[in-house]
């Protein structure tokens, strides 16, 4: 594996849990919202996009130099 496989794997963890926070709109569209509700929405989409990257990251750890 290199560097920019894994770079690509990683932005594509990123938008996966962005998304999911986004999802949550439309679940709930008067508690997160772009109003009042951007805070926790933005919280969500966060904790969301976090969870997916350690994941990745645990399926597929750094890639070391040289191989």
């Amino acid at each position: 594996m290199n560097w920019k496989l894994w770079i690509k794997g990683l932005v594509s963890a990123i938008s996966g849990g962005l998304s999911t926070g986004i999802s949550t709109m439309l679940v709930a569209p008067d508690t997160f919202n772009f109003q009042e509700g951007w805070k926790k929405l933005l919280l969500v989409s966060c904790v969301s996009a976090l969870v997916a990257v350690l994941n990745y990251i645990k399926q597929s750890p750094l890639p070391i130099e040289g191989e």
